[in-house]
């Protein structure tokens, strides 16, 4: 993040409107960017793109490398003749409030949908065009093990893979062999779908960039425990003969959480993992520099240390600190791929060593507008406290939206953020939040789309540690994200200085 002040909006594309139940890789997506644009943004920060499992949550995915099918925008698809307007018709994929993902309806009506795209896609002459076999061989180092992983997660009725027969659950040659004759068909529409996605999302990237936006990618720190990362790759992780961990991660308890969160994602084997040089973690961060301009890694602190549960414990009650691999991975790595555009995401209790371990790194780190206000002063997270060198938020997508956190604060709060802010009543709250971010000293700042909209919490986006209710689902409205409320962004965003001096060309979509 070496640009000096700049600015830029959080918005998942699972929450970008369409006609189809979930944001995807189509036109609502460009015409963002044309927003972002319009509103003097820099950068337009996701959420991980990858295919979620059970809770629906982009950092528990079935790939540390695919992408997401539900974001395969199905109108692109009918222009390159794979599906009719009759299709999309019958595909029944938008909910009634149009507000919330219905993500169980995303399940069972998006998958017949592509599989009529793929069977279109296998009459057309030159269906391994030359673009596909690229795409193959390009990706030859994760593709085959993630299609054969879907597959016989389709065969086996979606149940995690330590619960298959042992031979394709331990990987035996004579099993995998057979399991890749027999669901050679499976496999190729799973290839199909990433094809589509990254395709879809290379020109949608390169539109933006076009249009002077860049992309902050979002990677969670840790893999899925039923993923394909895991089922393919055992000796990364901290597993039993069985692959089943051994130890799992979370966080100890605190104020938020008083047993901790217990996350389950299985722990690196980091030994190995130096051993190999970092080869997994490098062919991982290769392929995220492909796809975004910078990467925000959550959970920096765990190459510190990292908080290691008992598996099968109900609870992250009585976890241990365990040393991580340090700035010895990210030397790696930066020697593999050169300077690393990365923002380390380092909230949360911090230790001295951790504060050591990403200021070396020179890593800009985070803070937390909305954490600032504790009312006996002095917070870290107070804008006099911060230095150049970070990436201010009003909150993420952990956090309430500033409305949403004034009407919880507790009373001593709000009188600390209404002396702080200047503000008297609590409609001025989410608009005050939002210029204490962008007038701060922070080079960067990344204000949620919820907030600029000023909605309350029925717009959050997840509740750590809980699953259900409306978690990972919110979406912006179609007429929304409007030419007034862009004008009211750039006008802010000039006056604290963090608009672009120069203005981009405009690109042909």
């Amino acid at each position: 993040m070496k640009r000096k002040r700049a600015a830029g909006i959080l918005l998942p594309i699972s929450s970008l409107p369409s006609p189809y139940g979930i944001g995807t890789l189509g036109r609502a997506a460009y015409a963002f960017v044309d927003f972002l644009k319009k509103a003097g943004q820099t950068y337009w920060q996701i959420l991980p793109v990858g295919p979620t499992s059970f809770g629906d949550s982009p950092y528990q995915s079935f790939s540390t490398f695919a992408g997401n099918p539900y974001f395969i925008d199905p109108e692109t698809l009918a222009q390159e003749g794979l599906l009719t307007k009759e299709d999309l018709k019958k595909a029944g994929l938008e909910n009634k409030t149009g507000m919330y993902v219905d993500y169980a309806r995303q399940y069972k009506k998006r998958y017949p949908l592509l599989k009529i795209a793929y069977a279109n896609f296998l009459k057309k002459e030159g269906t391994k065009e030359k673009a596909y076999k690229l795409f193959v061989t390009e990706n030859e180092d994760w593709l085959p093990e993630y299609i054969l992983f879907m597959a016989l997660k389709d065969e086996n009725d979606g149940i995690p893979f330590t619960m298959w027969e042992e031979d394709l659950r331990l990987r035996k040659r004579g099993a995998i062999a057979e399991a890749k004759k027999r669901l050679a068909a499976e496999c190729g529409f799973y290839e199909f779908l990433q094809f589509q996605f990254f395709r879809q999302w290379k020109k949608l990237k390169a539109y933006a960039n076009e249009n002077g936006i860049l992309i902050i990618g979002d990677i969670p720190i840790y893999v899925a425990a039923d993923s394909a990362d895991v089922w393919g790759d055992p000796e990364l992780f901290q597993l039993d003969e069985h692959r089943i961990p051994t130890k799992v991660a979370g966080c100890p308890p605190d104020y938020f959480a008083k047993t901790g969160q217990l996350w389950g994602n299985p722990l690196y084997n980091w030994e190995y993992h130096k051993q190999t040089g970092y080869a997994w973690w490098i062919s991982r961060m290769r392929r995220c520099f492909m796809l975004y301009d910078c990467v925000r890694i959550d959970h920096f602190r765990g190459f510190d240390e990292y908080y290691a549960i008992p598996y099968g414990d109900p609870t992250a009650e009585f976890g241990s600190w365990q040393p991580g691999p340090g700035l010895k991975l990210f030397d790696a790595i930066s020697a593999s791929l050169g300077d690393l555009n990365v923002i380390a995401e380092d909230l949360g209790f911090m230790t001295k060593s951790v504060e050591r371990m990403v200021k070396k790194s020179g890593f800009p780190n985070m803070k937390i507008v909305l954490f600032a206000f504790d009312p006996a002063g002095g917070s870290e997270y107070l804008p006099y406290n911060y230095e150049r060198n970070c990436v201010v938020y009003t909150g993420t997508h952990d956090n309430d939206t500033a409305a949403g956190y004034y009407q919880r604060a507790s009373r001593k709060e709000k009188a600390f953020a209404r002396n702080y802010l200047g503000i008297k009543t609590k409609r001025e709250f989410p608009e005050r939040v939002i210029r204490c971010a962008l007038e701060s000293i922070a080079d960067t700042a990344i204000i949620p789309m919820q907030d600029y909209l000023g909605l309350d919490n029925s717009a959050r986006l997840n509740m750590p540690s809980t699953l259900g209710g409306i978690n990972w689902q919110w979406r912006l409205l179609p007429g929304q994200a409007d030419d007034e409320l862009a004008e009211k962004i750039r006008e802010m965003t000039f006056a604290y200085g963090r608009l672009p001096k120069k203005e981009p060309q405009k690109a042909e979509k």
